[in-house]
């Protein structure tokens, strides 16, 4: 089933799960202790860089025809997908679920990790909306009436939400038929937006694009002031990361549906979801509001704790949670790997495998028949827990890190210290809870 994506569990662990939650609880309050002492100055930036690329390489990546090129071949391969979802099979044999959970879900974040933004480069509703206003000579940014402000990027978050409840809540997530509406869903609705608002409106409004951009704050490949590709510290980087109503509600969906998904593999959520529920839809009711409280909790709980300090104003306390918003990306990241890395790799070649006969008709016209899965991974769940435990733990204490550099920044003189000890405190808290929903539950 495309969906059993949970692979890896406490009995895994090369080391009991009891010293995991303890030591990585530890690890983060030993961290802070440290930074303290040892980190008295801001010192993220993000025009550092550790190195400059060869001219060369920015002008091949920025010329005319090779993003011309990138953008047609996102574009035709979403048409085969689309082709494939709707004449292929009607089972799990159908790619669509593969490419929609495992290739784009899974596969977007880590790419723009690595590269930067790429979704805003590839979007096939982008690339549209490019080539009608090129034929129409219409500016990108036109549409019947501005974008307000306001909005933010709150319509991301209602879509980023309408994909994790997919996933996450509904009884049959690997429904074709199910994908094949939300796609359809988000199309229109992207569509229509661009019409409206121009291309602000993928900014603003593109579940996917929001996903990227978010986590590309951490890119190592980057761009510096005059357009070079660079080279960077993940870090530098995270400042950048626009605070626009709805920024905190973004990375609160991130964290939150991951944790949900952990959590809703516990005994006790299952038992008492099917207690409670003796009906398809009563159960998906019963995870709708699971995963609406646990991401409620995760942006409630860093709203407060952004808040708890003293020697700012009142409009400046009102402003912090936004400002320190970048130090849940690193989180998110780790969480994501933790959560999905194994998924990615195993799910992920099963999918290419579908996608070499979409139709299900017995194509081999790659020689693809003869390929099978590797399940190495899976072979070595000691590894595999390994890896999720050094990447909840990495991703938090960069968070930490991040939000302690923000601290010296934003805060006065006599808060810096102990206005950061909510924000550590709910970070640890965190931390105790991702790795016991990997592992403990």
């Amino acid at each position: 089933m495309i969906l059993a994506h949970g692979l890896g569990g406490s009995t895994d662990l090369p080391i009991p799960a009891t010293y995991v939650l303890i030591g990585g609880a530890w690890a983060l309050s030993i961290s802070f202790a440290v930074l303290m002492f040892a980190w008295r100055t801001p010192r993220l930036d993000p025009s550092h860089h550790w190195v400059t690329l060869p001219q060369r390489m920015a002008g091949a990546v920025d010329a005319g025809p090779t993003r011309v090129a990138l953008r047609l071949l996102v574009l035709a391969f979403a048409v085969y997908v689309a082709g494939a979802a709707f004449a292929g099979p009607g089972d799990a044999t159908n790619v669509l679920p593969g490419v929609f959970y495992v290739l784009l879900w899974v596969g977007l974040p880590v790419v723009s990790v690595l590269f930067g933004p790429v979704w805003r480069i590839v979007s096939p509703v982008r690339t549209l909306h490019l080539g009608v206003c090129a034929v129409l000579g219409r500016p990108l940014s036109q549409g019947l009436w501005k974008y307000p402000e306001r909005l933010g990027c709150w319509p991301a978050v209602l879509g980023l939400f309408a994909f994790v409840w997919l996933e996450l809540a509904y009884d049959d997530p690997g429904s074709v038929a199910a994908i094949r509406l939300w796609c359809s869903g988000y199309f229109v609705i992207m569509v229509i937006g661009s019409i409206v608002f121009g291309d602000r409106w993928f900014e603003c409004a593109d579940p996917f694009e929001k996903f990227s951009d978010t986590v590309a704050r951490m890119a190592v490949l980057a761009r510096s002031g005059d357009r070079s590709l660079v080279l960077r510290n993940p870090l530098d980087g995270l400042r950048t990361l626009p605070v626009l109503p709805g920024t905190v509600a973004v990375v609160a969906v991130l964290l939150g549906s991951t944790a949900f998904d952990s959590a809703s593999q516990i005994p006790a959520w299952r038992n008492l979801v099917d207690s409670m529920a003796s009906t398809n839809t009563g159960a998906t009711v019963w995870r709708t509001g699971g995963l609406i409280l646990l991401i409620s909790f995760v942006g409630l709980a860093f709203w407060l704790a952004c808040r708890a300090t003293g020697g700012v104003t009142a409009s400046a306390r009102a402003q912090l949670p936004g400002a320190l918003a970048h130090s849940l990306v690193p989180i998110a990241v780790g969480y994501v790997l933790a959560h999905y890395f194994t998924y990615l790799v195993e799910k992920g070649q099963a999918t290419v495998i579908l996608l070499a006969d979409p139709l299900g008709d017995g194509w081999d016209l790659l020689g693809q028949q003869s390929w099978e899965v590797s399940y190495a991974l899976s072979e070595h769940p000691g590894s595999v827990a390994t890896i999720k435990v050094v990447c909840v733990l990495a991703g938090h204490v960069l968070g930490v890190v991040a939000a302690h550099d923000a601290s010296l920044r934003l805060l006065p003189a006599g808060h810096r210290l102990t206005g950061q000890l909510a924000l550590t405190v709910l970070m640890v808290f965190f931390t105790f809870g991702g790795l016991f929903l990997l592992f403990g539950g």
